[in-house]
């Protein structure tokens, strides 16, 4: 798709053509019910109907892009960048109970910018060129119960938006937000009928700046990249509810940070993500990008953080990808379901399981992301862990198939 980001038409802010891939999923479902109460945020059950892989490869006319090294600043870059077309703040975890029920669970805040243009002075307090997306998922490992939720909101009039300081992110009542004055502790709060989380993250290993420094290359395109970072070992303790029963659990999250406007090549489809907390105290990430012919870009990445958050970068050579099993969305869709992962240079020979098959969300974005269940040896000795795995460009998104 050609054409710029946004656009002028007689005097009214307008978004571009690029918008044409979201408008009926993000726009229509948002901007059509602009007089709803602000105790209704748009929540969606629909089936995928958008490509992630498209929303990450459009137009970038007008906006920012990732090209060049820059020097982070914390706590300002925890906040929006709004100059960019999409970013999120990614936050996975697997915790148990005293009882040693465990759960996995999901909390993401995705914000997408419409236009580069920011809309007229003298608009509607409506007006606003951003719109937020967040994805709640529950794992119930002892029921093999899933528990996805979705919802949309604009940033404007406080129904959804961002901010550095104090730290939050949020869409209506589900938020990241900062207890005090520091970013961590950080609450996480979100409810889904009879399931929700009340948690504390609280400060863990340093921040890890991802690819080179933060930037990370996602193909050979100058600008086809996003700034990344994360934190990739978080305490966390509160209350899981499930089928209206509390738990408290406690256990580790993993952060995600990343921002860009556009991050794939047109040949790529999608990717295999993976993040890994060992029982040794060493954490493991590492993505594979995959081209839609088949295969795996080059630029692929990962890395190794140890017990003291020091790092090691990973390459398409140091690391070895196996799938060992299947897995067939009833949506319709085919998923590896198990892989083998093999890390020489650090002794790691590991296998990864799914703790649930189907932890598939179905909203606008389909894709498959869940609790993951580690084993195997790490030189001589045996290893352990847990984790998460992200898969996308697997399913059908087209509506009706």
């Amino acid at each position: 798709m050609s054409g710029s980001g946004g656009n002028k038409a007689k005097g009214r802010w307008a978004p571009g053509p690029w918008l044409l891939l979201v408008a009926v999923v993000l726009v229509a479902a948002v901007f059509g019910a602009v007089w709803r109460a602000p105790e209704a945020p748009v929540e969606s059950e629909a089936p995928g109907t958008v490509r992630l892989a498209d929303v990450l490869s459009q137009d970038t006319a007008g906006f920012a892009r990732a090209e060049r090294i820059r020097a982070f600043d914390f706590p300002k870059d925890h906040g929006p960048h709004p100059d960019f077309r999409s970013e999120w703040w990614y936050l996975t975890a697997n915790v148990a109970s005293a009882g040693a029920r465990r759960f996995g669970f999901q909390l993401t805040f995705f914000r997408f910018a419409l236009s580069p243009d920011a809309p007229p002075k003298g608009t509607s307090a409506w007006s606003t060129r951003q719109v937020y997306m967040a994805h709640f998922a529950l794992s119930d490992i002892e029921t093999g119960k899933f528990h996805p939720a979705e919802r949309f909101d604009r940033g404007a009039v406080g129904l959804a938006g961002a901010r550095a300081a104090p730290f939050r992110v949020w869409v209506h009542d589900w938020a990241m937000e900062s207890t005090g004055a520091d970013t961590f502790p950080i609450r996480l709060t979100a409810k889904n009928g009879a399931n929700a989380i009340d948690l504390l993250v609280a400060a863990g290993k340093p921040v890890v700046l991802q690819g080179d420094r933060g930037l990370s290359q996602k193909s050979a395109e100058p600008g086809n990249a996003s700034y990344y970072y994360s934190f990739t070992r978080l305490p966390v303790a509160g209350t899981v509810r499930v089928d209206g029963i509390d738990h408290q659990v406690s256990g580790l999250a993993w952060l995600d940070r990343e921002w860009s406007t556009s991050a794939l090549a047109a040949d790529q489809i999608g990717w295999d993500w993976f993040a890994i907390q060992l029982d040794d105290g060493r954490d493991l990430m590492y993505y594979q990008l995959r081209y839609e012919e088949g295969g795996a870009d080059p630029l692929s990445a990962g890395v190794v953080v140890d017990v003291d958050g020091n790092t090691q970068r990973l390459a398409p050579a140091d690391v070895g990808v196996r799938v060992t099993g299947e897995w067939s969305s009833p949506a319709g869709g085919i998923y590896p379901s198990g892989w083998r992962l093999e890390v020489p240079g650090h002794g790691l020979d590991l296998k990864l399981t799914p703790a649930i098959a189907d932890q598939e969300l179905r909203g606008a974005l389909r894709y498959w992301e869940g609790a993951v269940e580690v084993e195997g040896t790490s030189g001589a000795g045996p290893v352990g862990g847990r984790g998460y795995a992200e898969l996308t460009g697997y399913a059908d998104t087209t509506p009706g198939k």
